[in-house]
């Protein structure tokens, strides 16, 4: 497997791992409603491309073919981190968390930090991040619970 940075023209590879993470995993923990709220069938493709530019992810690759992203912000902020519902448990998480703590640690950053789907939270945890406080974000008028977490580097 290959990590890479974004790449123009990964869009929409990017929002099928994204929308793939939601509806094949997170759904065990999320309702359909939430679910739809988080990453609709049919996204507003010029604001989709914006974010992930703006986000800059690194991009996992295997076999040619796109299978997670994760950024890490100037602030230490993970803003995305997904791998796609069609790959997982096969390591790919955790190489794309290993390369975010490696520029984290070449950058000097003092901390990191994300808000955590409920499914993702033990992911986190089992990567040395500790729960700051549970909340809930809104999404297209839908609340969704998640988890500030933060990592001390």
């Amino acid at each position: 497997m290959l990590i890479r940075h974004f790449c123009e023209g990964d869009e929409a590879a990017l929002f099928q791992v994204f929308s793939s993470a939601i509806r094949e995993v997170a759904s065990r923990d999320y309702t359909p409603v939430q679910i739809e709220a988080w990453a609709p069938k049919d996204p507003d493709w010029t604001a989709w491309n914006i974010r992930i530019r703006d986000i800059n992810p690194f991009v996992a690759v295997l076999d040619d073919h796109i299978v997670g992203y994760a950024d890490v912000q100037a602030s230490g902020y993970i803003d995305h981190f997904f791998v796609s519902g069609f790959h997982t448990r096969q390591g790919i998480g955790q190489q794309l968390m290993d390369r975010v703590v490696q520029e984290a640690t070449d950058l000097k950053y003092i901390e990191l930090t994300s808000h955590v789907s409920k499914t993702a939270e033990s992911f986190f945890i089992r990567n040395g991040f500790e729960i700051v406080a549970r909340r809930h974000s809104v999404s297209r008028g839908v609340e969704l619970p998640n988890v500030l977490m933060r990592r001390r580097m």
